[in-house]
Order: structure tokens, then C-alpha cells, then sequence
């Protein structure tokens, strides 16, 4: 029906008792998406329609079902010049409609129905994933009553289950990719945010200093730092305005800010990892440890291997890369750019970061030992001694980035508690890099 009906203008929609279907001749030139949506339904009642020509637009209050289709759509659109695409939303505010009766009593429909078509056309490996939000007709315990379900046509399969949860917080790394209770995931989304905000402006502060006094950063540790800062500056700022980039809903634009994300983080990871070298030639080969060219070798290393990785994934396959969509509590769809491919992920985040922090580990326990054999070796502990060991080991923590560590034991019971600890800390670190190697270095202070 909604193929043959004929009407004037851009749009049309019938409704009737529990049914709606709403009609777009496109106008291609302007075409940006759009979002179909039911905000008030009452059953045997006509629904009202909501409709937006626009990706993701959705109505101040929340719809009780909604299919919003992105931009990139239009690439199916059936090439004529005749007439205009023709687009049909629907609605069925009647689930026994769609009742199996196979399945008997044990599994019911517990959600309204809504669905989209392209007049005479065929949607294969979409780059862009077209969305669907829904309230349960039956909400349960312990979930969030807004649910989704994003279908990547690129894959045939859903990129989300029905648990409200973000995609991709300041860890990047949500290993067992568990649900958390959506209060939980406002209050870390926002503590990731304003942590990342103040790392970033005392890590600025920080560079500032290194770069003001030249002889501060003579040495091959603040050199180091100095690169580490950088790094990891550009991890902080880029996560705080990814959102904000992905929210243009530009595929090219998303995969060139989730690819400079990935350098970043890569780069910070590989810069930790050079710090523990460091230290280990500077503790452990005490003498014969004379590399020439020694920075410039870290830093060859410290910034090319990410951005060897990173094109290697573009070349494999630059839809690793794109935009990633997270229903939180904090807003009513939150997008990121950010990689989309589950073995990309584990291969170059989850296996990258465990490698240098099992060797940061390491580095960390020779450290501890070198403490301890001081300590032993003076005649009397003083407090302020503990003191200065304490600060040691603090300052190391973060420097090594251990603080990373509880992501990769957020399981069960404990996985709440612990992505609070990791969001806390980890979101600061570039803070407690300020606080720790600026603020309370002695020649700093001296100056």
C-alpha cells in the first residue's frame, strides 16, 4: 500500500487505531537521514507520530519506539531520475501481530514493532548503522527501561545487546563487555570526563614547564616524560571532543578521529613501556648501558610503531574504524568514534596494553626490590623515609600506567567497584603526572 499510495509534497502518514505508516518522497539534495518515531501510544488508541528529517533527532520526551536511518542510506536509493526515492516507516501497536506460536508461552514479544523500507530497493553492507530504540511493554528488574538494537548491515548483526551501557568509556578496554547498572554509568561517564578534562590542562601545564626550563629537561627521563606527556595529552583531548565528531555523522570524519584516538592511545602505552626500559637500564645496567642516539631511537619507536599499526588496520580494512553508538543514561544516544571490528580490538588494544604492562609489571617489582634492599641496608627506618618510598611507588604507579590493571579484572561482583577505581585514577593520571614529576620534583620547586 504504502508503494501505490499517491499524494502531494514531501510527506504523508495514515494512522488508525494501534497502526501508522508515514511516507517521504526524498528530496536527495538535503537528504541527512531520518528518524521515525511514535512519542505517545495507548493501545486501540491512534498513535502519534513523531518525524525528523534528520540522523538521530529524536523528541524532548522519550518514544515509546523509534528507527532512525543515517546518511548513508541514500547510497541504495534506486537510481531514477522519474521520480523521487520513496522511504516508508510503520508502526504495530499490536505485538500479537507478530506472535509465533511455536514458541508457546515461554518467550512473548515485549516491545511494539517498527520498521522501515526503500521503495524498490536493497540494503547490503551499510557502513553506517541505522538504530532502533524501544521501551519494554513489561520493563524488568534491574535494566534500564530504553533499549536498543543497532544492526551493522556490513556484518548482518546487532552491535548491541539490550542492556544500557557505553560502548567505550576513558578505558577503551571493557574486556568482558558486561553490563553495569545505568546510574553506575552515568556517574563513571561523567567522572571520565572531568578527570580527562583536568589531566588535560595540568598536563598542558606541565609541558609548559619542561619547555620554560631548559635545564629540567636535560636529562633523558624528562626527555621521556616530556614525550609521554605529549602522548597522552592527545589521548585525553581527542576522547573529549570524539563525541562531538561523531556526532556529525560523517563516515570519513569518524574513521580519521577514531584512527588518531587509536595512535594516541597506542603511542601513550608505548611510551609507558619506554619509561620501564629506562628505568630498568638505569637500576639494573648501571654500567655498559651507553646507547648512541638513545632518544631519538625511543622516539623513532615511541611514535612510529603506533603509526605503523594503525595503518596497517586502515590498509586491512579501514571499516575497522567508525562510529560507534552507546545508549547511557547521560544522553538518549551517545556516539564514538572508535574501532568496530572485535578482533582488531583485542589484537591492538587488549593484547598491546597487557604486553607492556606485563613488562611495566616487572620493571615495577625490580624497583620495589632496589626499596627494599635501602632499606635494609640503613641502620634505622625514618618516617620520613617511608614517606619519600611511598611517594616513590605512588609516582611510579601512575608513571607506568598500573592503573590501567583493574580494567582486566572488572568481572562479576567486583566489576562495579572496580571500574570506578579505574575511571578515578586512570582518568587523572595525567594529573597525578602533574602532581608528582612537576609540582613536587625538587629542581622544579628550586626554580
Amino acid at each position: 500500500m504504502g508503494d501505490r499510495t499517491e499524494f502531494t509534497g514531501a510527506s504523508h502518514n495514515m494512522t488508525a487505531p494501534s497502526l501508522a505508516l508515514q511516507l517521504i518522497n526524498l528530496d536527495t539534495s538535503q537528504f541527512q537521514g531520518l528518524t521515525f518515531g511514535v512519542s505517545s501510544f495507548q493501545t486501540g488508541l491512534t498513535p502519534e507520530i513523531f518525524f525528523a528529517q534528520n540522523f538521530l533527532v529524536l523528541p524532548d520526551t522519550v518514544t515509546v519506539a523509534s528507527i532512525s536511518l543515517p546518511s548513508a542510506i541514500e547510497n541504495f536509493f534506486p537510481q531514477t531520475s522519474e521520480t523521487r526515492p520513496r522511504i516508508q516507516f510503520h508502526f504495530y501497536g499490536k505485538e500479537n501481530l507478530f506472535k509465533d506460536l511455536q514458541l508457546g508461552t515461554r518467550l512473548m514479544l515485549n516491545s511494539y514493532v517498527v520498521s522501515a523500507r526503500i521503495t524498490n530497493a536493497t540494503v547490503i553492507n551499510l557502513e553506517i548503522p541505522l538504530v532502533v530504540a524501544f521501551h519494554h511493554l513489561q520493563p524488568k528488574e534491574d535494566q534500564h527501561i530504553v533499549h536498543c538494537a543497532y544492526w551493522d548491515f556490513h556484518k548482518n548483526s546487532e552491535l548491541c545487546d539490550t542492556h544500557s551501557q557505553a560502548d567505550f568509556n576513558h578505558t577503551s578496554t571493557d574486556i568482558s563487555k558486561t553490563p553495569i547498572n545505568p546510574e553506575d554509568v552515568r556517574i563513571v561517564t561523567i567522572i571520565s570526563y572531568l578527570g580527562s578534562g583536568i589531566s588535560s590542562v595540568f598536563l598542558g601545564v606541565t609541558l609548559l614547564t619542561y619547555v620554560a626550563f631548559e635545564k629540567l629537561r636535560r636529562d633523558n627521563p624528562s626527555k621521556i616524560l616530556i614525550n609521554l606527556s605529549v602522548a597522552l595529552l592527545g589521548l585525553n583531548m581527542l576522547f573529549l571532543v570524539n563525541s562531538w565528531f561523531a556526532s556529525f555523522n560523517t563516515n570519513g570524519l569518524c574513521i580519521t578521529v577514531a584512527a588518531f584516538q587509536h595512535y594516541f592511545f597506542l603511542a601513550t602505552f608505548i611510551w609507558m613501556g619506554l619509561e620501564a626500559i629506562n628505568m630498568y637500564l638505569a637500576l639494573v645496567k648501571v654500567f655498559n648501558s651507553y646507547v648512541p642516539s638513545y632518544i631519538l631511537k625511543f622516539c623513532a619507536l615511541g611514535w612510529g610503531l603506533p603509526l605503523v599499526v594503525v595503518s596497517l588496520v586502515l590498509a586491512i580494512d579501514n571499516h575497522s574504524y567508525g562510529r560507534r553508538l552507546s545508549r547511557t543514561p547521560l544522553e538518549e544516544s551517545m556516539p564514538f568514534c572508535w574501532l568496530k571490528n572485535d578482533v582488531t580490538f583485542y589484537v591492538t588494544v587488549v593484547a598491546f596494553v597487557i604486553l607492556i604492562l606485563v613488562c611495566n609489571i616487572c620493571v615495577f617489582a625490580v624497583v620495589l626490590i632496589q626499596i627494599r634492599k635501602m632499606r635494609v641496608n640503613k641502620p634505622s627506618g625514618s618516617r620520613i623515609g617511608l614517606l619519600h618510598d611511598l611517594r616513590v611507588v605512588a609516582s611510579l604507579t601512575f608513571l607506568l600506567g598500573l592503573t590501567w590493571i583493574p580494567a582486566f579484572f572488572a568481572w562479576g561482583p567486583a566489576k562495579t567497584p572496580l571500574i570506578y577505581l579505574f575511571s578515578l585514577l586512570n582518568s587523572l593520571q595525567g594529573f597525578f603526572i602533574f602532581l608528582f614529576y612537576c609540582l613536587m620534583k625538587d629542581n622544579i620547586s628550586e626554580n
